[in-house]
């Protein structure tokens, strides 16, 4: 089983590798990290790295990838939801494991939703990590 997690740099997205990790031990999964941003940064550097370190502490064997395949519009994080989609279908992934930040409903009318445009797609079973 081929199983995607996005990640942003948030708590919540580590919270969501961290389950990813046991979940592939569990369901003997390979995982495929990425994290989207319009270009490469220092910051971009360190949450792969820190994803790298949470994946070595699980001993996981995966190497979180960058996308900067991407324009940020107006609803960024719907974009990242739509990239995400791609990957699914370009890569045939059985699984995404992703956080949702829990934004209110007044930030969601705004900014969207990745979690939200993965889940409504309905293309591929999500596990939401809170």
């Amino acid at each position: 089983m081929d199983v995607l997690v996005p990640i942003d740099g948030t708590e919540g997205s580590f919270r969501a590798l961290t389950f990813a990790a046991e979940f592939a031990r569990n369901f003997d999964a390979t995982l495929h990290v990425v994290h989207f941003s319009d270009e490469a940064t220092p910051a971009t550097d360190e949450i792969l790295e820190r994803a790298r370190e949470v994946l070595e502490s699980a001993d996981i064997e995966s190497n979180p990838e960058l996308s900067t395949d991407m324009q940020l519009e107006f609803r960024p994080a719907e974009r990242v939801g739509e990239n995400i989609l791609e990957l699914v279908e370009e890569n045939d992934y059985d699984h995404v494991i992703m956080s949702h930040r829990g934004s209110g409903t007044i930030e969601r009318a705004i900014l969207g939703s990745a979690a939200q445009t993965i889940v409504r797609a309905e293309a591929v079973p999500v596990t939401i990590v809170p």
